[in-house]
Order: C-alpha cells, then sequence, then structure tokens
C-alpha cells in the first residue's frame, strides 16, 4: 500500500468529509449484530427458563377471558379451581419451538427503514407515554400536545441513529380516548417514514386506525403486504393477571395484520419480585404466555417478545429508569429473549434526570450500551426520555442521537483480518515514510468508513472552544432543533390520501401546522 505524505492530507480529509457515503459504507448503519454481553451465565438461563415454566404451569395468569380460556384448553392448557389459566410445559415449549415469527420485518413507509429483525440485529428507537414537555431555555415542563408529538416524529426523521419511532407523548389538549388514539397514530405516521409504534385503549380504536392506515397504503392489500405501524399491548396487568381491553385489541390487530410488541411492565418491588432475577422470570413468564395466545389466534403472526420489568427506589416506591439495576434488568431480558431466539424488545435510556444534563448522560449512556450489546433486536425508549418517562425534550433526541451513534459503533466492533491488522502500513510508514499516518491513503479510506462523529458534541482543542465563544451542546441542539422544526415538513402521505383521512376520520392536528411558513 504506497504511502500518501501530507501533501495536504487535511486538505484530503475536508474532500472525503464532505462526499457523501452509501448506506454500506456508512461506520455504523441500523442492524449491527449484538450479543456480546451476557450478564447471565448458561447455568442461570437455564434456571430461570425451568423457574418460567414452573410459574406458568403452577400459577398460571389471572382473570383470563372466556374466548382466552376456550382457545388455551384446546390447545393443552387448563384452568385451575382459583379461575387461573394455566399452561403446561409442554404446550410452552411446543408453541416456542415449532413459531413462525422467529425472523421477522418491521416495515417502514420507506423501504430504507425497514427492519429485519433476525439474529441479534440491534435498532435503537423511542417510546413513552410521557405527559409532559421539557423545555431547556426555561427548564420548566408544560402538558404535551398533539403538535408536540409531531414535532417529535418530524424530529426522528431527521436522526441517523434513531430507526423507529414508537409514539413517545400523550396529546393532553385531546381528552376523548378514541380521538386520542387516532390522531397520536396519524401525527406519528404523517412526521416519519420510519416504522411506527402506537397503542390503543379500545379495540374498536384499533380497528379505525387500520382503516386510516389502509388509506395510506393504498389498501388492504397493501397494508397486509407492509404493515408499517406496530402496537405496543400492555396484555398483562403485573403480577400476572390478564387486562382485559388490551386483550380485546391485541385480537383486533392480530385480525387486521399489525404486529405486536408484547409487553409486560411490572416494577421491582411493587408489582412484581423486588428480586432482580424474579423480576425477570416474572416478565418472561407473562410475555410468553402472550406469545401462546398471539400464535394460537394466528400462527406466525409477527410478535415482539417485549420483557420491559422497571425498576423502583425501593426508599420511595418511585420508578427508577436510569438505575444500574434498571440497566442490568433490561440487558438480563435481552439475553432471554435471544435464548428463545423470539424477536425481542426492550427498554433503555430512561434518565431519572428532569433534564438532558451529566445525570441525564450517564444514565442513558450505560442503561442503552448494556441494552445494545444484550442482543435485544429492539431497544425502545432510547432518546428523547426525561424524568423516569414523564418528561419528553425535543433537544435530547438531537443529543441522545449523538449518544446512539457512538453505542452503535461499540456494537459493530473491530474487524480483524489480514488489511486491518496493518503490518504493510506500518512499514510503509515507520520505514519508508514521514513516521506518522495521517496522510496515508488507509487513514484516509477509514476515516468516514470506520469512524463515528458527532453532530451536536464538541472535539474542539481547549484554544478552538474559547475562540469560538465556548459553544454549549444545549444551545447546539436547541438550534439543530429548532433548524429541523422549521424546515423538514415530511410529504410520504400524499396530498389524495390526507385528504381522506381528514374526510373521514377527527383529526386534530391543523393542517397549517404541517407545511413550512416563513
Amino acid at each position: 500500500m504506497a504511502i500518501k505524505h501530507r501533501m495536504g492530507g487535511r486538505a484530503a480529509r475536508r474532500v472525503l468529509r464532505s462526499t457523501p457515503l452509501s448506506k454500506d459504507e456508512r461506520p455504523v448503519r441500523p442492524g449491527h449484530l449484538g450479543g456480546r454481553f451476557k450478564p447471565l451465565s448458561d447455568s442461570d438461563i437455564t434456571q430461570i427458563h425451568h423457574a418460567v415454566l414452573d410459574t406458568l404451569e403452577t400459577i398460571g395468569i389471572a382473570d383470563p377471558l372466556p374466548a382466552q380460556v376456550e382457545l388455551i384448553t384446546s390447545a393443552g392448557g387448563f384452568l385451575t379451581k382459583e379461575g387461573r389459566l394455566g399452561f403446561p410445559r409442554s404446550l410452552v415449549e411446543d408453541v416456542v419451538s415449532h413459531s413462525y415469527s422467529k425472523n421477522i420485518v418491521l416495515y417502514g413507509q420507506d423501504k430504507k427503514h425497514d427492519l429485519d429483525l433476525t439474529d441479534e440485529r440491534v435498532y435503537f428507537g423511542t417510546a413513552g407515554a410521557a405527559v409532559h414537555l421539557v423545555d431547556v431555555e426555561t427548564r420548566e415542563s408544560r402538558d404535551s400536545t398533539i403538535i408536540d408529538l409531531y414535532d417529535a416524529a418530524r424530529i426522528v426523521d431527521q436522526m441517523e441513529h434513531i430507526h423507529f419511532f414508537q409514539r413517545s407523548m400523550v396529546p393532553r389538549d385531546i381528552e376523548d380516548p378514541r380521538e386520542m388514539d387516532l390522531n397520536t397514530c396519524y401525527a406519528s405516521v404523517t412526521g416519519t417514514s420510519k416504522h411506527v409504534g402506537t397503542s390503543f385503549v379500545l379495540p374498536d380504536h384499533a380497528n379505525e386506525c387500520i382503516d386510516m392506515l389502509q388509506v395510506i397504503s393504498g389498501s388492504e392489500r397493501l397494508w397486509l403486504q407492509r404493515p408499517f405501524v406496530s402496537c405496543s399491548c400492555c396484555f398483562v396487568v403485573p403480577p400476572l393477571r390478564f387486562a382485559e381491553d388490551a386483550c380485546r385489541v391485541l385480537e383486533a390487530c392480530v385480525n387486521r395484520g399489525m404486529p405486536i410488541l408484547l409487553l409486560s411492565a411490572g416494577q421491582a418491588g411493587a408489582t412484581s419480585p423486588a428480586a432482580l432475577a424474579g423480576s425477570v422470570v416474572q416478565a418472561v413468564a407473562e410475555v410468553l404466555a402472550g406469545f401462546i395466545y398471539v400464535n394460537l389466534l394466528k400462527k406466525g403472526h409477527p410478535a415482539i417478545f417485549g420483557t420491559w420489568p422497571f425498576v423502583s427506589d425501593l426508599r420511595t416506591g418511585a420508578m427508577s429508569g436510569g438505575s444500574g439495576e434498571q440497566a442490568i434488568l433490561m440487558a438480563a431480558c435481552g439475553q432471554m429473549g435471544r435464548f428463545y431466539n423470539l424477536p425481542t424488545g426492550i427498554a433503555a435510556g430512561m434518565a431519572d434526570s428532569k433534564l438532558p444534563d451529566a445525570q441525564s448522560g450517564y444514565e442513558k449512556a450505560y442503561t442503552d450500551v448494556l441494552a445494545g450489546h444484550s442482543g435485544a433486536n429492539l431497544v425502545y425508549e432510547s432518546a428523547g426520555m426525561q424524568a423516569s418517562l414523564l418528561g419528553c425534550c425535543l433537544e435530547s433526541y438531537i443529543i441522545d442521537n449523538d449518544m446512539l451513534g457512538a453505542i452503535n459503533r461499540t456494537i459493530r466492533g473491530i474487524e480483524v483480518n489480514d488489511e486491518t491488522l496493518s503490518i504493510q502500513v506500518m512499514r510503509d510508514v515507520c520505514i519508508d515514510g514521514p513516521s506518522h499516518y495521517l496522510g496515508h491513503n488507509q487513514t484516509l479510506s477509514l476515516m468516514e468508513c470506520d469512524y463515528v462523529y458527532p453532530d451536536v458534541g464538541n472535539r474542539q482543542s481547549p484554544k478552538e472552544w474559547n475562540e469560538a465563544d465556548r459553544p454549549d451542546l444545549l444551545d447546539a441542539a436547541l438550534r439543530k432543533t429548532k433548524e429541523i422544526l422549521h424546515n423538514h415538513f415530511p410529504r410520504h402521505v400524499g396530498e389524495s390520501s390526507d385528504r381522506i383521512i381528514r374526510e373521514k376520520f377527527p383529526v386534530r392536528l391543523p393542517r397549517d401546522k404541517m407545511v413550512r411558513r416563513d
């Protein structure tokens, strides 16, 4: 490999930086393989698995719907004298081992955003049901609105390292549950062409939203070919009880072809055991019960293993989304999902900090790192959330996007081969060259495809930073947020489809908020 001396190595690097890379050439991209971090040993996993089987067979799930009882008992389940639905080991193992939904794709409206959930491919995204929007300029919070949700989707649409958008805020300006569900879905799918996750209070709401989504798709057939919205369904109420309305929502979504995130969200020390291993056991048992339920309704229906046990601060009982216990608990759940070889989604990045400050940074970093390396396919809540999910901050999406790019680079790992071992490169530089690598063609070729650079993070020297008036991270994020919200108005939903939707459904997002106004 011939040496390129400094002949303007800096100028050459500037040229490379100004040349856009194809998706395959970028240093990180959606779907790198995780799974290197394994908090549970093989023996641990075996013990948890057998405890899960014991839980489902000897304790079971309370409050089953009559249709659930009929469906599951006809497949080998049983109803206990206490009215709980029991799942024998043979039923659990048979459904999991013969499921056709192990390898699924979550579609985007734009095909470039499709998420292939095979193996340990990792994707970062949002989620949450925050009731407040955090204003970094005033350091105050206010009730979140439907416009805030649309703005969040628009920002995520522009973030390279946030791969999907699950609704992150509740529109507090819409009181009617039906209109809230429909407008939440509408604001999300019009704000981004990435895969969207949402939720529904009642099955009628789900059916109405799917009617709307079919308008966007162009037909029922096209929707079923590429369902670009999934339902986040809390079908259980921990500990170990079915949730009636949510189960009916689940059935509606399965019938209409919408992928399901089977969500168990107990809170350690409150609605799940304080022992972290026990919390994992309960969450896995609850989600496997839902997985059996879905596959008996429609074998192979796309379903995500959504074990989300949260952590309490046991001094107060308050949720602590940014704790070390939360980080290791979610990583263990990610590992269990891979043990069952099921598409797996966990939650991380749920800072307890109320603002995007230093506490927020370290809480998000270690929770997202462990989640990403656990091998879970989908890391929800990974960006934007503050105050243990009670607050959402638009500027946090910008900052967290930088963080997720760097984390994704750690997931990608290090490629070791004859070329990267660099013996000839060292010979070029040390024997035949200038004793530095700055202008070498390996350096120039790898600077963009091996290295990730922050968008708003600052890497200037102290001297350069002082000369630039000491730029602040929050100020940079605020400027970027305003720039996106002023300029980026997605048009992937056609005007004719939008007109039909507005004529047929009670859309509350004003049309004039969806176009640029100078």
